[in-house]
This record gives structure tokens, C-alpha cells and sequence, in this order.
């Protein structure tokens, strides 16, 4: 078991980069995790991490070695459990899931899921930014749209239904649009939405044949966050295509018009996200089940 305590350690110091963070996220003081790591390297002969004053690098043998621990420290768990039947789930589990989706959906149905698992510890962080699965310690996120990184393990859910948007009070002002050209012919202003503000706008997406195409809409504003997204909409400063999942309580209670429903821009790919395929913990597989049934009755 000491071992195996030593294993994890130097999992979690490879994962993060960092003796500081993995003791952090582990409770458990530098100094141990250090003295866990040399002792490990010792017991097999080789040197696992490259040390820096600014970062931990893992060397040719301790990538041989971290893939093959991984998977150990997963059969493990699952080992312990083989026997058990309807065993609680225990530990810690840090996920990572988009603002919106966790705000509206996710959250509101998490009482049902942690008093099915009260032994569980759950990390949840929210963003818009795509976070780094390995260095920051994650085991498992959602992902909207496309995923670029092809070393991860994506799991695909179905597709985001979007929708065009603005106030009554913007489109009394401006007039409600039913064409491209009226887009432009109106004067329509529209919300800048990306993750990195200074980018250059995507543009407002629509169908054109077989593939969507954008039209260059001015807009004043520029965005990094779904909540400040749909905060502007509702404050009549432009038009949005956002998540049904998101406006649909708006659209419901009035605060949002849906505009142009046949030039609507492409469902966004929904998918779960992994750094590994081989062997993942009940927790992340109970979690991974859970989430899909609770957003797959918002999917296409």
C-alpha cells in the first residue's frame, strides 16, 4: 500500500507539474510528496522527473512508467470494489463543465446524485475556457463544439439545439428581422462571444447549402462568459445565437424573442471528455452515466 501511496503521488505531480499543487490537491505536505517521489525512483533505478525551480518534466522512463501507473492505480480501485455489489463510491472527483450548462442543469439536479454517493467528494469547476485535463488534474470535463486535442478521449453526447435571440426592446428598436438581408438592411447589432476576448469575432453563423456561412455584424460588445452573453441580450444591446439549454426559461417567460428560427447556426457537439480510455475509476464512469442522462433530454 506504501507503494502505492508513492504511485500516486508521482501521478499527481506529473499530472499538475508540480510538487506544490499535487501536495495541495492530495492534503498532504511538499515534503512528503517530494520524499514519496525520490523514494519511488530509488525502489526502481531510474529517474522519473526532470526537477526545475520553475517546473516538473517527466523524463523518457517516467512517461513509460506514468502511463502504465495510471492504468495500475485504476485497476486497483476497481479491485477493491470487484466483490462489493452496490459499494458506495469514495473519493475525489474534479470535474470540469461548462458555466451554463453546469448553472441551469447540471447543479439544480446534483442533490439527487451525491445522495445517491454521499461518500463522494465532488470538485466541480465552471468555465468557459477549455482547461488542460492533464496539467490541471481533472478527470473528467465537458466539452461544447469541437475537440481539437487528438491525445484526448472524447465520448460524443449528441448536439446543443441553438437559437437567435434579442429583447423585445432591442428588436422594437431595430425592427424584428426575417432574412439575412434585413440583418443588414436594419442596422442589427450583434454580441461578440469568445473565449479569448481580442480574437477576431466569429461572425453570425448560419445555413448556406450543404455548410453554414457568417455575416460580419457590428457589435460594441465583446464577451467571454455565457452569463455576460445572455446579461447583454437581456439588456436589449444585440442579438445572440446561444444554447437553447441556457435562454430557454427567456424565451418561455418572454425576455427573449427567438428571431429568424429557419437561419439558425449549427448545434454545437456535446461530448465528455478524458485523458485516458483504459480503465477509468467507477467514480468517473458513474459520474460520465449520470451527466449523460441528465443532458440528453436537451440534446439533438
Amino acid at each position: 500500500m506504501q507503494n502505492l501511496e508513492s504511485i500516486l503521488i508521482f501521478i499527481t505531480v506529473a499530472d499538475m507539474g508540480s510538487f506544490t499543487r499535487a501536495a495541495d490537491s492530495l492534503g498532504i505536505q511538499k515534503g512528503r510528496a517530494s520524499t514519496a517521489v525520490r523514494n519511488l525512483e530509488d525502489n526502481l533505478g531510474v529517474r522519473l522527473l526532470h526537477r526545475t525551480t520553475r517546473r516538473v518534466q517527466l523524463t523518457e522512463d517516467g512517461r513509460a512508467f506514468h502511463a502504465r501507473a495510471r492504468d495500475l492505480l485504476a485497476e486497483v480501485d476497481d479491485l477493491h470494489t470487484m466483490f462489493a455489489g452496490d459499494v458506495a463510491l469514495r473519493g475525489r472527483l474534479r470535474v470540469d463543465l461548462p458555466t451554463e450548462v453546469a448553472r441551469t442543469t447540471v447543479v439544480p439536479a446534483l442533490p439527487d446524485f451525491l445522495a445517491a454517493h454521499p461518500e463522494l467528494e465532488l470538485e466541480m469547476s465552471s468555465t468557459d475556457r477549455q482547461v488542460d485535463l492533464v496539467q490541471e488534474g481533472f478527470d473528467c470535463v465537458l466539452r461544447l463544439g469541437p475537440i481539437r486535442d487528438e491525445t484526448l478521449i472524447a465520448r460524443p453526447l449528441g448536439k446543443l439545439r441553438m437559437v437567435n435571440a434579442a429583447s423585445p426592446a432591442y428588436l422594437a428598436r431595430q425592427g424584428v428581422p426575417r432574412s439575412l438581408n434585413d440583418l443588414q438592411r436594419q442596422d442589427h447589432r450583434t454580441i461578440h462571444f469568445s473565449t479569448m476576448l481580442g480574437t477576431r469575432p466569429h461572425g453570425w453563423e448560419y445555413p448556406d447549402g450543404n455548410g453554414y456561412a457568417t455575416l460580419q455584424l457590428p457589435g460594441a460588445l465583446h464577451v467571454n462568459s455565457a452569463q455576460t452573453y445572455e446579461a447583454a441580450a437581456l439588456a436589449g444591446l444585440g442579438l445572440i445565437q446561444a444554447p437553447l439549454m441556457g435562454i430557454g426559461r427567456y424565451l418561455k417567460s418572454g425576455a427573449l424573442v427567438e428571431i429568424i428560427p429557419d437561419l439558425r447556426r449549427r448545434a454545437l457537439d456535446v461530448s465528455l471528455v478524458v485523458a485516458h480510455r483504459r480503465n477509468l475509476s467507477r467514480r468517473v464512469r458513474a459520474f460520465m452515466k449520470w451527466i449523460e442522462d441528465v443532458l440528453t433530454p436537451y440534446l439533438e
